[in-house]
């Protein structure tokens, strides 16, 4: 098999929600710099996202959404009526400079890799897995949902059984509601309980399985759930293409949630699922401390080419990330390892009677 690819854009380098907004991070950019600091990303394996056209879009959003869209870029504002039907300019969602072209250029860049991946192979799009996005309206920071648009290019391939699993600590309910009553695509969901958007807490059809965990979920229960109910669902199912949201504010540092863990589960999940289809596609996502948020990501292409990690990062890559500031309490006196190495500490623990009941309940579901 060719070697894993990477979809990138310089859009996302100066691009911000706003200053106060948890969005006014730099993500893609940061993970860029840092895979290539690390000399990771050899020019054979790279590939610019293009920006989904009006008619790409519009297989899954409403044209009159679309359209708002372009309307608020344009105008750098939004009206009243636009925003109350579609929820831009409001809900943590703004209207900043480029709220089309950057969502835009996410579905580009999945779409892309879902076509790259027709005939087999492996892509990792950073700036991909706004799975909020709803097809009439904005929802949750995401105005577009780039992984219904990718999974719904395969089915257009013509694919049968696809699997969509998804680690960010927030329910995908845009997926899980996009795919409700399409029997082709299962969709697994492993988030916070009680979290924003407040869904997720049950099984909503025989091929959308959520698993609802507590705060402070560790190393130990993602590798039992990982073991023992993601990969007997993906040896039963026997999925043509998998798509992997890979939203890193699960980790402990993430100031939007109160989960417990390191980008080893993060890593372990991947090197799991990666080779258990012919074609795999790995999304960004969730994530709002940018220390942790380009470790992980960049940890995440490391085990998709089966890079070793070093134990302490080279000076160009610790350069990247002492460059970088941060605005929240967890900025003000970062702990010197997110300066210095890629690998967490592991953050392992016992495997609480909510997990196990999870297990049961899910293994039920996938026999």
């Amino acid at each position: 098999m060719a070697d894993p690819l990477l979809i990138g854009s310089e859009i996302y380098r100066r691009s911000t929600y706003g200053p106060k907004h948890p969005l006014a991070i730099p993500r893609v950019s940061t993970t860029l710099d840092l895979i290539r600091a690390l000399g990771w990303l050899p020019a054979a394996q790279y590939r610019d996202s293009p920006m989904a056209q009006v008619q790409e879009l519009t297989r899954f959003h409403d044209p009159g959404y679309i359209a708002a869209l372009q309307r608020a870029e344009a105008a750098q504002g939004v009206d009243p009526e636009d925003r109350e039907r579609y929820r831009i300019g409001a809900d943590g969602n703004p209207v900043y400079r480029e709220v089309f072209r950057r969502p835009a250029t996410s579905a580009g860049g999945v779409l892309l890799a879902a076509r790259l991946t027709a005939e087999g192979g492996v892509v990792h799009v950073p700036g991909g897995g706004t799975h909020h996005g709803l097809r009439d309206r904005a929802s949750g920071f995401c105005y577009v949902n780039d992984a219904v648009l990718g999974l719904m290019e395969w089915l257009g391939q013509g694919l049968t059984r696809i699997l969509y699993l998804d680690i960010d600590a927030h329910h995908g309910d845009g997926v899980e509601i996009a795919f409700a009553e399409e029997p082709r695509v299962t969709t697994l969901s492993i988030h916070e309980a009680g979290r924003w958007p407040f869904s997720g807490a049950r099984h909503a059809a025989p091929h959308a399985l959520n698993l609802p965990v507590p705060p402070g979920f560790n190393d130990s229960e993602m590798r039992a759930l990982l073991h023992h109910l993601v990969l007997p669902l993906v040896a039963r199912l026997r999925p043509q293409a998998i798509m992997l949201q890979c939203g890193a504010d699960a980790l402990e540092e993430d100031p939007l949630a109160r989960l417990g863990l390191s980008n080893n589960a993060h890593a372990e999940f991947i090197a799991a699922v990666k080779g258990a289809a012919p074609r795999f596609i790995l999304l960004g996502g969730g994530g709002y401390n940018p220390w942790t948020v380009a470790r992980c990501w960049a940890r995440g292409w490391a085990t998709l080419n089966d890079l070793p990690v070093p134990a302490r990062l080279p000076g160009p890559a610790e350069a990247v990330l002492r460059a970088l500031t941060f605005h929240r309490a967890a900025g003000r006196n970062p702990p010197e390892h997110w300066f210095t190495t890629l690998a967490d500490e592991p953050r392992e623990g016992p495997i609480r009677d909510e997990i196990r009941a999870l297990l049961a309940q899910g293994l039920e579901a996938v026999a």
